[in-house]
């Protein structure tokens, strides 16, 4: 008898606060001695100017502002990388969905904004530096960024999303994203209605209506629960029994449909149905 097919899924996820607790471009300001408040101050800035695809921000600092432009080389990215928080069991959560589900492998791969170097550098011995797309620069010969080659950012990861999808021979409905911001709207978008399955992994509000599903964990292998609950197709007894044979036990497992509505008034007075709003008239003694 033959054996059972296997299906293939794409797997990829955004990398500053989607696989981290802290954004490389703080941790690489921090190490080149800009101030953090300065690269914030200037990041909102852009955002609020849609000056730059959102979640490029740190890159268009990078090719453009004198301060960042001096002191940033090659190296510091690398660096950077190091210093970058990581959540746990990133590698746990590549190994699984390589090969820990019967029937089913997803490649791993990462899509962001941040630089190349920085994800390769933090993801060393994790993702293989293959699976990895970021934005890439050019150098010069002292090592400092000339030009950017490729930007992994807004319709940047579209982009990348299906070239991989064309590469790897899967349908639309074999790929799932997990993001973070509004930087992830665009893909979030694109993968939802080719019947994509999207995770989400903050409260922030944009995203998290947008996406199918949203995860809240300081563990990167949380993504496998809405995984397996909704694209494999597991009741919760049989999830919670794979999370325990690594040695995982689910203490809390929450929920909640969160609606976000705001009101306002349009100006016009309202009463019952069946009552004037004429004002009383003073009945007679």
């Amino acid at each position: 008898m033959s054996e059972k097919p296997v299906k293939r899924y794409i797997f990829a996820s955004d990398f500053d606060q989607t696989l981290t607790f802290n954004d490389s471009g703080y941790v690489l300001s921090e190490l080149v001695g800009i101030p953090t408040e300065e690269f914030e101050r200037k990041a909102k800035g852009m955002a609020k100017l849609n000056l730059v695809q959102q979640g490029a921000e740190l890159a268009y600092l990078l090719l453009h502002d004198p301060e960042f432009q001096s002191r940033v080389r090659k190296e510091h990215l690398y660096q950077a990388g190091k210093g970058v928080r990581l959540k746990e069991n990133i590698a746990l959560l590549y190994e699984i969905l390589k090969s820990g589900i019967d029937g089913y492998h997803f490649d791993f791969y990462v899509l962001s904004a941040a630089p190349v170097e920085v994800i390769q550098s933090a993801l060393e011995g994790i993702v293989p530096p293959s699976h990895i797309y970021g934005t890439e620069f050019r150098y010069n010969e002292a090592g400092q960024i000339d030009s950017i080659a490729r930007a992994t950012a807004g319709y940047g990861k579209v982009a990348m999303l299906d070239q991989l999808q064309a590469e790897q021979q899967v349908g639309p409905d074999h790929i799932i994203y997990v993001g973070d911001g509004s930087s992830d709207l665009h893909v979030m978008l694109h993968v939802n209605v080719r019947d994509g399955f999207t995770i989400a992994v903050s409260e922030a509000k944009h995203v998290s209506q947008v996406a199918k599903r949203t995860i809240l964990s300081t563990n990167a292998l949380a993504v496998l629960a809405p995984i397996l609950e909704d694209v494999v197709g597991w009741d919760r007894p049989r999830i919670r029994q794979l999370f325990e044979s690594y040695g995982m036990l689910i203490q809390e497992w929450d929920r909640v449909r969160t609606d976000w509505l705001t009101l306002r008034s349009d100006g016009s007075e309202w009463s019952p149905a069946g009552v004037s709003k004429e004002p009383l008239t003073k009945l007679p003694m």
